[in-house]
């Protein structure tokens, strides 16, 4: 019979990554909710409107990249291939517009994309965020992006760049993007097809091009930045005065774009030397349309994502370590088995690590896997007695059965 294995871009969490990914949720936990920040978690699938009304019609993600399907009932449903559209339509639905604004939110998800696997980067993917929904002060960008550095530092990736940028309001850009138009149409023989076919849709597009004829052209193309109005660039140099202070290294990058149409004034991209040519490993922006795209109010927005894979491609290796054993039972006879079981059962109501042998071995093999695990003690179960070995002061002593586990707190409460 052929052998079963999971479909090609996706992967299994197997027991030794387990530890760094929960090193990693219990980092950003740490930092981000002290930053006051509380966690959500929207559906895995959403109706397929809040990704082509949201994320955009022109994008690759919505053009290429969803996996999205009839739910049985006539109904579009899309596995949801990024983060920021269903919060928006989270904040929406549930009235979080009557809340203390800016309402700050963060999520660890899995995410879901139809693209080319790399490494780091599979079609099933996790991904660690923030939104910050309801203020348009320029401190809202600063203090994101702070956050998602002191996790990448506190995380110990390696090499790390961050580019910043601003796209200017919606409103502002228009006149950079006709004059952006006209550079493309301009060159349009040059350019890749794709690129050439998205000049009216989307031309800030061609800036994130691969192809060395898009790539020549675009190096004479007329840069966002020096068309920015005064309120937009007003509100870059608060951004950058703000992370100055907070001594956050950047470079300027007039020609960074997001993949994702709903981004406005502030642009960020965190990249690691240590991913190589696929460098990403989180950015965002502000989006203060989007909300208002998904049928709310008029309200400003933003926030980052990050790649959960990839950061940990890029760190150093963070420091993990399996729960200690506190207690391991160990038994000779089958007659006693049933004994052994209600010991580790009693021991774990009193929130002690607990494990009981499972696999028949002789005493000397479960002492040599007691001794593996790094157990703190070990109990040989008797019909009556039990000998409690304490494995790190090397003593033992014979035990009522019933009166183990007082036992063990006791000693423990007096070291």
């Amino acid at each position: 019979m052929e052998r079963l294995q999971v479909p090609r871009g996706t992967y299994d969490v197997l027991p030794e990554d387990a530890d760094a990914r929960a090193a990693l949720e219990a980092t950003a936990r740490r930092v981000l909710e002290g930053a006051g920040y509380r966690r959500i978690e929207t559906p895995t699938f959403e109706q397929t409107e809040v990704f082509t009304r949201g994320v955009g019609a022109s994008t690759d993600i919505v053009q290429k990249e969803m996996y999205t399907f009839d739910d049985g009932g006539g109904r579009s449903v899309t596995l949801r291939p990024e983060g920021t559209a269903p919060i928006c339509r989270a904040y929406v639905e549930h009235g979080m517009h009557k809340l203390p604004q800016p309402v700050k939110l963060w999520y660890l998800s899995s995410f879901f994309r139809s693209e080319k696997p790399q490494q780091g980067r599979f079609r099933q993917f996790w991904q660690l965020g923030v939104e910050a929904i309801g203020s348009d002060d320029p401190a809202v960008d600063a203090e994101v992006i702070v956050l998602l550095a002191t996790l990448l530092s506190e995380l110990e990736v390696t090499g790390t760049r961050l580019r910043l940028a601003s796209l200017g309001t919606p409103a502002a850009r228009q006149d950079y993007r006709e004059r952006l138009q006209a550079h493309l149409r301009a060159n349009a023989d040059q350019l890749a097809d794709d690129v050439r076919s998205r000049i009216e849709l989307n031309p800030l597009r061609a800036f994130d091009s691969d192809d060395p004829g898009t790539r020549a052209v675009m190096a004479g193309a007329p840069l966002l930045l020096d068309h920015l109005d005064a309120d937009d660039a007003e509100h870059f140099a608060t951004v950058r005065e703000l992370l100055d202070r907070a001594g956050v290294s950047y470079e300027i990058d007039p020609t960074l774009v997001r993949g994702l149409d709903y981004y406005t004034r502030t642009v960020f991209e965190f990249s690691s030397d240590a991913l190589g040519a696929q460098s990403g490993v989180g950015g965002g922006g502000r989006y203060d349309g989007l909300v208002e795209m998904l049928g709310g109010p008029a309200t400003p927005g933003c926030g980052w994502g990050a790649g959960v894979e990839r950061i940990l491609l890029a760190s150093a290796g963070l420091p993990v370590a399996p729960p200690p054993v506190d207690l391991y039972v160990a038994f000779d006879a089958p007659a006693q088995r049933a004994a052994a079981f209600a010991v580790a059962d009693e021991a774990r109501h009193a929130r002690m690590n607990a494990q009981v042998e499972l696999a028949g071995r002789s005493r000397k093999g479960q002492l040599k896997h007691a001794d593996r695990l790094g157990a703190r003690y070990v109990a040989l179960v008797g019909d009556e007695t039990t000998v409690l070995k304490d494995m790190q002061a090397g003593e033992q002593h014979d035990v009522p059965t019933d009166g183990l586990v007082a036992r063990i707190l006791r000693e423990r409460g007096m070291r």
